[in-house]
């Protein structure tokens, strides 16, 4: 896209828009910084709150945000999900089943933060696209859970509420924390 545009001593200049190519270095250290939180709030908080089995997944929260701030190709946010399942990795539970989840889950972020979803003025975006990404994350972790690991169908049933309570806390926490997050990292999303 080209433009012209006449300057003070009356010459023509050329105005070049420049296209975004991947992530910048101030992308993937805001990414980073997010994917650490992320992994202290869920060894600290996620470990003193334990409401019916539910403990908040802060690091799909992290990577859902990192996702709305600086809007990844899908490619991108594949990668982003690939680094949240190795952040997982350092935590308890089923090994490996994080990566296919959170690949997952943020691809369907990325996907979904194309669509607007605002309400009068209000922008739910952030608040829906991170609800349904949990929501995809938690049910692909159930299911391979079955399927990789045998978990019975009755551990299944008991995830369901789980995987929904996660999804609304994360859904809270995103939508809180999207615009003063997106005014102090100067993003004009």
């Amino acid at each position: 896209m080209e433009e012209q545009e006449i300057d003070a001593h009356g010459e023509k200049r050329e105005l070049k828009a420049v296209q975004k190519k991947g992530l910048s270095v101030s992308d993937i250290i805001l990414t980073a910084i997010l994917l650490a939180a992320g992994a202290v709030l869920k060894f600290f908080i996620g470990s003193i709150i334990n409401i019916g089995g539910m403990k908040p997944n802060f690091i799909i929260a992290m990577y859902c945000m990192a996702i709305l701030l600086i809007q990844p190709k899908i490619w991108e946010a594949a990668i982003i999900g690939l680094v949240a399942g190795a952040v997982c990795q350092f935590f308890p539970g089923s090994p490996y089943l994080n990566f296919g989840s959170e690949l997952a889950g943020a691809v369907v972020m990325a996907l979904l933060i194309r669509i607007p979803l605002k309400i009068g003025k209000f922008n739910a975006g952030p608040a829906v696209s991170t609800f349904l990404s949990t929501a995809v994350s938690g049910t692909l972790f159930i299911i391979m859970l079955f399927l990789f690991l045998g978990a019975a169908k009755q551990t299944l049933v008991a995830y369901i509420p789980i995987v929904l309570c996660t999804a609304v806390f994360n859904a809270v926490i995103v939508q809180i924390l999207y615009v003063p997050l997106k005014l102090a990292t100067h993003r004009n999303v």
